[in-house]
């Protein structure tokens, strides 16, 4: 279990409050099946390498279409010829030996209101309103949900959602380059950031009792659901077949902000230096991507697509430093 969970979930919701985006396709546009390619590979190189090195980056998308199945035949090619894999970076944060075990206790209820207050407590009465059917519709009867916090219930709501609409939160990408770089014998790299997360029960006892701003959190979740999806289903499709062009014109500006700044504008996080952390991860990847790209003659990574493309995403900070970047 790792303290930062409640991040790892808000992280989760980062399509939710991607602002939106009109949509060329008609309404209940149909979710493409069988086996599909996805996107080809981003390329890096360096103008003035010689050696000819190459960066090849795989954008990876969630949610994607239930009954789908991916092979990149071009990604299979590439990672045989390349000496080493990055994964996408994450956050490994320190609580200490066994402390994974020993604050399990603690973690219950850690996603319930403080004082046991309800969402129609906490919520204003017309979001409430718009909460209800939607919630009727993918939760059913679920009442434990009505004592959780704005930003968990959100998640929650999402996530059935998406199933109920044929999509699903496909993790498949990662593990299944993963396992195919382990059986050709491709070293696997993982950009962390690293940190020693100090007294994990007592940050865990103040999230339990702290309030969080996080009712723009779910008010974008519930906009989304109720006119969205059908965006959702159309960048689904394009990421399957591999459209590029459509998949740009249809990229969110910007992912997760007011999501993500229910836990980043935090006491928890504020008070333990922990703001920036977004920013270190993306240091930390470009980081280990430019040595990569010295040390290996083909090198592959495996990050968001959304990441990718966003204005000040991966691919625009490897122009700004000078590479060449060519697009599928």
């Amino acid at each position: 279990m790792r303290l930062l969970a409640a991040l790892s979930a808000v992280l989760a919701c980062a399509t939710v409050s991607c602002p939106a985006v009109a949509s060329e396709a008609p309404l209940e546009e149909v979710l493409v099946t069988g086996q599909q390619p996805g996107p080809g590979l981003w390329k890096v190189t360096r103008p003035d390498d010689a050696a000819g090195h190459a960066l090849w980056i795989l954008g990876s998308h969630s949610p994607l279409p239930k009954k789908m199945q991916w092979r990149s035949s071009e990604l299979e090619s590439v990672l045989a010829a390349s000496q080493e894999l990055l994964a996408p970076p994450s956050v490994d944060a320190d609580v200490g030996p066994l402390g994974g075990v020993t604050l399990l206790p603690s973690l219950i209820g850690v996603r319930h209101n403080p004082d046991d207050r309800s969402l129609q407590d906490v919520l204003p009465a017309d979001l409430y309103a718009r909460w209800l059917p939607l919630k009727a519709r993918y939760l059913g009867r679920d009442d434990d949900v009505e004592r959780w916090r704005p930003i968990f219930a959100a998640q929650e709501l999402y996530q059935a959602a998406l199933k109920d609409h044929g999509l699903v939160p496909y993790e498949g990408v990662w593990p299944a380059v993963e396992k195919l770089a382990r059986r050709k014998r491709v070293r696997v790299i993982e950009p962390q950031v690293e940190f020693k997360f100090t007294k994990p029960r007592s940050a865990i006892k103040d999230f339990k009792s702290m309030p969080l701003a996080d009712v723009e959190c779910f008010a974008r979740t519930i906009q989304r659901l109720e006119s969205d999806l059908d965006l959702m289903r159309e960048r689904a499709n394009a990421w399957a077949v591999g459209d590029v062009p459509r998949l740009q014109r249809l990229a969110p500006v910007e992912r997760a902000s007011a999501c993500i700044g229910v836990i980043l504008d935090s006491s928890l996080v504020r008070e333990r230096g922990l703001t920036d952390v977004p920013e270190r991860v993306r240091a930390a990847w470009m980081q280990a991507a430019e040595q990569a790209l010295v040390r290996n003659a083909s090198t592959v990574a495996v990050l968001s697509v959304d990441e990718l493309l966003r204005p000040d995403g991966y691919l625009a900070r490897l122009r700004q430093r000078g590479y060449v970047v060519d697009d599928p």
